[in-house]
């Protein structure tokens, strides 16, 4: 296949990290290993355009532009990467359909509560008529397919669940001993967490984690708190984190997420609330390597975590009930055990990106070998 590749709410290649920009590197990776020529469409963002009129203009020229570009090229699809209230598809539809191709979206969420309010009401209904002219929606979390379910019929859309590379986040002993002793840890549980330093709910998340910590520390518990990351926020956790742990808290930096693995494996229990998360495939690659979770059980979270099996999960902004699983873990070294040997299995057999994605392709080419798009007669602009 030959797929135009559209991400509006932050392009491939751009500069800043997130959870979005992995899947979709991911995605396109995928793809292009099984044998597909993936062509970027486009890098018009569109977040918040219909608040930058000033954007107006350079979308008009992008849909032109588009059109010409691939005007009778030999393309089979188009693929359009997470559209939502906030960055509606605004270039796929209308190039999708000048070109006479098949519309595919991966990761359409649709959710009501936004035209209720006058900022996200334009970006909702957009977001809304971008949808309804998919020929098929994939989603990776549940409650998105339960949504979509009341505006597009059950065929058109596809749950596929989110994935990691398993081997890429194999338990490495070797790392463990080296950093722990380079930590002086001894025998004591170390707690890990990781994000991106964010004026956001990153840093809210982190924020959490640390105050937890610091809490069970003057209850008496014994722990190192581990934290991966960097970013604007960096002073501000780490005044926090002096403040709550004096020095039993190790700040690591940004780690690449080659070498991540060797810092799940260096310590027992990944905690991370995942405030708001729409996935947090940091969840999956702890897992991986045979951490157990403690986090919020509230929006793309339970699509990752299995709640007393692989980790445990508590009620959004619960600190009482998050500091309780936080100190369960820490105290119980079977149960830790346990379920990190269930979270390396899960995460093998659910969460495997391969085998999820496959899916993913067949209905793809499905899509493909059944459009009309192969006798078209195109027009252009």
């Amino acid at each position: 296949m030959r797929i135009l590749f559209y991400a509006p709410f932050k392009p491939l290649g751009h500069s800043h990290p997130s959870g979005d920009l992995v899947t979709a590197t991911e995605i396109v990776s995928y793809l292009v290993e099984q044998g597909h020529a993936v062509i970027q469409a486009s890098t018009l963002r569109c977040r918040w355009i219909y608040w930058k009129p000033w954007l107006w203009p350079k979308l008009l020229v992008e849909k032109r532009r588009t059109v010409r570009r691939f005007f009778k090229k030999n393309i089979d699809l188009w693929f359009t990467y997470h559209t939502y209230y906030k960055a509606p598809d605004l270039l796929g539809p209308y190039a999708a359909r000048k070109l006479n191709l098949p519309y595919v979206i991966f990761q359409g969420m649709y959710s009501t509560k936004h035209r209720r309010k006058l900022r996200t009401l334009p970006g909702f209904h957009l977001n809304k008529r971008t949808l309804r002219q998919a020929r098929h929606v994939f989603v990776n979390k549940t409650v998105d397919w339960i949504n979509l379910k009341r505006l597009i019929a059950d065929e058109r859309i596809s749950y596929v669940s989110p994935g990691i590379h398993p081997a890429a986040f194999d338990f490495d002993g070797d790392a463990r001993r080296t950093l722990r002793r380079q930590w002086n840890a001894g025998n004591e549980p170390l707690v890990f967490s990781a994000a991106m330093f964010r004026a956001d709910v990153k840093t809210e998340g982190l924020t959490w984690v640390i105050r937890a910590c610091g809490e069970l520390v003057r209850r008496g518990s014994t722990l190192r708190l581990v934290i991966a990351g960097d970013g604007i926020q960096r002073d501000k956790l780490r005044r926090l984190a002096a403040e709550q742990l004096g020095d039993r808290v190790v700040f690591v930096g940004r780690i690449p997420r080659d070498k991540m693995c060797r810092y799940y494996s260096a310590c027992d229990l990944f905690v991370f609330p995942g405030i708001r998360e729409s996935l947090g495939l940091v969840f999956l690659e702890a897992q991986a390597c045979g951490l157990p979770v403690v986090a919020f059980g509230n929006a793309g979270v339970p699509e990752a975590v299995k709640d007393g099996i692989t980790g445990l999960l508590v009620p959004a902004f619960d600190a009482k009930a998050f500091e309780k699983a936080i100190a369960r873990l820490l105290k119980d070294s079977q149960l830790r055990h346990k379920m990190g040997l269930a979270a390396q299995t899960y995460v093998r057999q659910k969460h495997d990106l391969d085998r999820n994605y496959r899916q993913m392709e067949r209905t793809l080419q499905s899509i493909m070998q059944t459009a009309e798009h192969k006798n078209r007669t195109l027009k252009p602009e």
